[in-house]
């Protein structure tokens, strides 16, 4: 498929590149934690922070396996935001990427097998 360089609406790219910006100077503490630990994750992949698809802002990706990762804090248990995450993840899915959403808690209470199940889908497929 290739890379994706350019996936935003680009009606609205301006406007989500500036959001996108904005959300990488106000990372949540478990995005900067994930973020770190892919910064030195040393498998040959580049990752993205803050990556628009479409009209969404994928929170991690890498464009050459095709592979986002979603930071989930606790307004997504609500029932809404839960609905809005599922439309989001087929959007994207729809698109050729496979989502991975990580909740707080795992990042912050168990990083490791975080980072064990990006490796099996950056190696495993």
């Amino acid at each position: 498929m290739g890379f994706h360089y350019e996936t935003a609406a680009p009606d609205r790219y301006e406007l989500l590149k500036d959001f996108a910006k904005n959300n990488r100077r106000e990372m949540t503490e478990s995005e900067s934690v994930l973020w770190e630990a892919l910064r030195k994750l040393k498998c040959g992949y580049h990752f993205r922070r803050q990556h628009p698809i479409g009209d969404y802002i994928a929170d991690f990706i890498c464009l050459e396996k095709e592979l986002v990762f979603e930071v989930d804090g606790g307004y997504h248990n609500e029932p809404q935001q839960q609905q809005n995450d599922q439309w989001r993840t087929e959007f994207m899915e729809s698109k050729g990427y496979t989502v991975l959403r990580f909740k707080n808690e795992e990042i912050s209470n168990n990083l490791s097998e975080v980072i064990m199940r990006i490796k099996e889908q950056l190696f495993n497929e």
